[in-house]
């Protein structure tokens, strides 16, 4: 078995920027006891400002002006690990969320389905980089063994136990994640890395430290397994995102929008289904939320497609309070069957296909704009064509072009000094059974501009043409 550990040194952090559309501004976490606040992360900009984790809050305002302070939330930073591991869940079986800011998975059996390990590994920085997490992965023998060379290594990949000890060894002793109290004796002995531990003898060990201590060092030697909990994604996604100011424009809530719809994409993905209805709930500073219903067809779980689809119901609403926080719902998560091409698309590159652009219009016009049409078993040519949601194909079997492909609203008459006759004509007597019983003869006709139509000669009642399509 080969264990990848991902490691995300700032996601407490990272799960604060990922949600503004202003990475530039100074901001730091702060948390601890209101009489002593501290500094528990910076971004960048606020780090060229001199600050640091670890400074009291007063501190940082003396030094410098004009940085944000966002409250540290550890139930945020949970709901952003729910999410990872519902996103790797696509990448391997068995995931788990044993340590803090880590994700383990098993990918010596996802090797085979995502190509080599560099590959793979390439795919998941490049996801995790759009999802707005900063990373550091390690691929080792054994999971503990793979997060503990996370803290000092980035990039890594051992695939074999003997490669495994050797880089361990190399670790220093207070990064294996040793007790306080163990790492601390080991350094008064003069023990500086690892390899020098387990170079003592076993019992000597047994003596002096706690059962705990090696235990864990068999566990980084894979010698013992740590009993892992395996994540199972659930049967629904709910995101709630707090907007911390008040909003009474839609642009403005693209951006977060477009945010919780890529993670609604990646848990869809790690979950390897599609969604067919969810619903976005605006929620005011007084009175109840406003929600818009999206639904789809089709089952979907493409980014671009979702939010053009939440973006066309969004732009046409009125707000009519300001919008405090958003929250994104969806429970119907049936099967997702990815449309089948060929291997050489003759289509445009810039065309899309149907289902998308019907997604698109019914988004844009509303759910009764957009309607499909349906066969039946009529011969009457105003009764064989029926409106149907999703274009379902009927029981009527005709010859190709033998009938009209635009009917008209209502017949249009005819002067036959305009038109000439094609062909025999076509006797259709039908509906006697519903009520509308017809006797008509049909004729194929073209006029003197060269168009051709189809045409009937009313037999209860004998006069002039009557025009019912054309013909393309």
């Amino acid at each position: 078995m080969l264990w990848a550990c991902i490691l995300l040194p700032q996601l407490a952090l990272d799960s604060v920027l990922r949600e503004r559309d202003d990475p530039d501004t100074p901001l730091v976490l702060i948390g601890g006891a209101t009489q002593r606040r501290v500094l528990q992360a910076v971004n960048p900009a606020a780090a060229r400002l001199g600050l640091r984790a670890g400074q009291t809050l007063m501190a940082a305002r003396a030094l410098a002006d004009g940085f944000t302070c966002v409250e540290a939330d550890p139930a945020q930073v949970e709901q952003v690990q729910q999410l990872l591991a519902a996103w790797a869940y696509r990448y391997s079986a068995q995931v788990s969320l044993h340590y803090p800011r880590a994700l383990l998975l098993e990918v010596g059996s996802s090797l085979q389905l995502f190509g080599p390990w560099p590959v793979l590994q390439a795919r998941l920085r490049e996801e995790l980089d759009a999802l707005g997490l900063r990373q550091r992965i390690v691929l080792a023998s054994n999971p503990v063994a793979a997060r503990m060379l996370a803290n000092c290594h980035d990039g890594l990949a051992l695939s074999d136990a003997d490669d495994t000890r050797t880089a361990l060894g190399k670790l220093p002793i207070n990064k294996v994640g040793l007790p306080t109290e163990a790492s601390e004796a080991f350094t008064r002995m003069g023990l500086r890395q690892l390899g020098e531990v387990l170079g003592l003898p076993r019992d000597a060990l047994a003596r002096r430290f706690a059962a705990g201590v090696q235990l864990h060092l068999d566990q980084l030697l894979g010698l013992r397994s740590l009993g892992l909990e395996f994540y199972l994604p659930p049967d629904r996604f709910e995101t709630r995102l707090e907007l911390n100011f008040d909003v009474e424009s839609h642009q403005a809530l693209l951006f977060p929008l477009r945010r919780m719809i890529n993670d609604l994409a990646a848990f869809l993905a790690g979950r390897d289904c599609g969604v067919q209805r969810f619903e976005l709930h605006l929620e005011h500073v007084e009175g109840p939320d406003t929600v818009l219903k999206v639904g789809l067809l089709a089952a979907e779980r493409d980014a671009t497609l979702l939010f053009e689809l939440a973006r066309g119901r969004l732009e046409p609403l009125r707000i009519t309070a300001p919008v405090r926080n958003l929250r994104l719902l969806a429970a119907d998560l049936p099967a997702f069957v990815p449309q089948h091409q060929a291997l050489f698309d003759p289509r445009a590159q810039q065309a899309q296909p149907w289902e998308q652009l019907r997604e698109r219009l019914r988004a844009r016009l509303g759910d009764e704009a957009v309607q499909g049409l349906r066969a039946e078993a009529d011969h009457r040519p105003e009764c064989a064509w029926q409106l149907a949601s999703q274009g379902a194909s009927g029981t009527l079997q005709a010859a190709a072009d033998s009938r009209p492909g635009w009917l008209l609203a209502a017949p249009l008459r005819l002067s036959e000094a305009d038109v000439q006759l094609l062909g025999r004509a076509e006797r259709i007597e039908s509906g006697w059974w519903d009520g509308g019983d017809v006797r008509r003869d049909y004729y194929r006709i073209e006029t003197r501009e060269g168009l051709r139509g189809w045409a009937y000669q009313d037999l209860a009642e004998p006069g002039p043409l009557w025009l019912q399509g054309w013909f393309a």
